[in-house]
């Protein structure tokens, strides 16, 4: 399983990015997997900023809620994040994440700045 995302970029505070991944090289249907994105700051753990399951459902962590928004497109085998109203707290690398089968596969990050 491959993912590859891209969208990052160095913006303002209180400005918008949309991030995308694009997973393929995968045996298994697109809309049966678990999709999520992760970052990583500089010096702390990665965390989980969205999820959406197979089925449509959401969750996001209480520090981006309001403000992203995590859609899957399944016909393209794309996930996305919108990110609005960015705060220089979100500078980090992102990572998109798929699972199946009890497996997590990750593509490489792609780093966000924003600057104050």
């Amino acid at each position: 399983v491959q993912l590859q995302a891209s969208g990052g970029g160095l913006v303002q505070a209180g400005e918008s990015l949309r991030l995308s991944c694009v997973v393929s090289s995968t045996p298994w249907n697109f809309n049966t997997m678990g999709m999520g994105w992760y970052r990583q700051a500089s010096g702390k753990q990665r965390e989980l900023v969205a999820r959406i399951s197979s089925g449509g459902g959401t969750s996001y962590a209480d520090s981006v809620k309001g403000r992203f928004t995590i859609a899957r497109e399944n016909a393209k085998k794309t996930l996305s994040l919108q990110m609005n109203s960015l705060k220089p707290e979100d500078t980090a690398v992102y990572y998109c994440k798929a699972e199946y089968g009890g497996m997590n596969y990750w593509g490489k990050g792609t780093l966000v700045t924003v600057s104050s």
